[in-house]
């Protein structure tokens, strides 16, 4: 992906954790996801691949295109493509806002958790809706750390949460950003622009999305930033302490937790 700071790192932990969320959300964000075969499809900044599989598997016969700023995390896509048993997609490394591709190259587009690390999101928007064919499509999906609440409720967890937020801007990224999908595709000249939220909702009664979501994806993901919030200053070691050790009691047996994602799709 194309960013200056991609404040989750590029650790074999943060790996494992993207391939956990896309694991545990497969059907939520991808039950209406796939494009017919022969199509001719773009994934924008791929990374490591978790979502690759996904758009591969659902879009048999498709050609994709999968790009990302990162030689290393295309290769871990590919090989992840390849152990997955799955064809038709081509990895190349390319920058979102300088794509070696002619104008109208693909059929539709794709990119999924990116829009949130790119400093300059809406002009990436309108870099990859003009390499679209009239009448093609493009669809990102997204997150928003500011739809997150759960039980118990707790300060210092809602705080750790807002320092990951302000992290993230401060990398030039923009946490909050599935709320702003349906301005920002209408902005980058898309019509008939649609956005379906996608609320998750984990409780004792839903162990899988319990494990796979608050403790391996959320709670982890604000956990692996813990050296830089210290670093910053925006907590004290123990209130941060306090704050991850809260988000991770909200997968004990009387836990709550939700948080919304947002699947914006446009036509060129």
């Amino acid at each position: 992906m194309m960013s200056p700071t991609y404040v989750h790192g590029y650790t074999p932990r943060e790996a494992q954790r993207l391939l956990d969320q896309a694991g545990t959300l497969a059907e939520l964000l991808h039950h209406d996801t796939g494009y017919p075969a022969g199509s001719r499809v773009l994934e924008a900044g791929c990374g490591v691949g978790a979502q690759t599989v996904e758009l591969a598997r659902r879009s048999p016969g498709a050609a994709i295109t999968a790009v990302d700023l990162s030689a290393e995390s295309l290769a871990a896509a590919e090989r992840r493509v390849r152990e997955a048993g799955l064809s038709g997609v081509r990895f190349q490394q390319a920058d979102l806002l300088d794509l070696p591709f002619a104008e109208a190259s693909f059929d539709h587009v794709f990119l999924c958790f990116v829009l949130e690390h790119l400093p300059d999101p809406q002009r990436a928007l309108r870099r990859l809706a003009r390499v679209v064919r009239p009448g093609g499509t493009v669809t990102a999906i997204e997150g928003d750390h500011g739809s997150t609440f759960f039980h118990p409720d707790d300060p210092y967890a809602r705080r750790a949460i807002e320092v990951l937020v302000e992290l993230q801007r401060r990398g030039g990224g923009h946490a909050l950003i599935g709320r702003e999908l349906y301005p920002r595709f209408v902005a980058a000249g898309l019509s008939d622009v649609t956005v379906s939220p996608r609320f998750v909702y984990a409780d004792a009664s839903r162990p899988a999305m319990v494990e796979g979501f608050t403790r391996l994806t959320f709670a982890a993901m604000v956990e692996g930033v813990t050296e830089e919030a210290l670093r910053a200053g925006l907590m004290s070691r123990e209130d941060w302490e306090r704050g991850i050790r809260a988000l991770y009691r909200c997968a004990e047996p009387n836990g709550v937790f939700c948080y919304t994602f947002f699947k914006a799709t446009g036509r060129r």
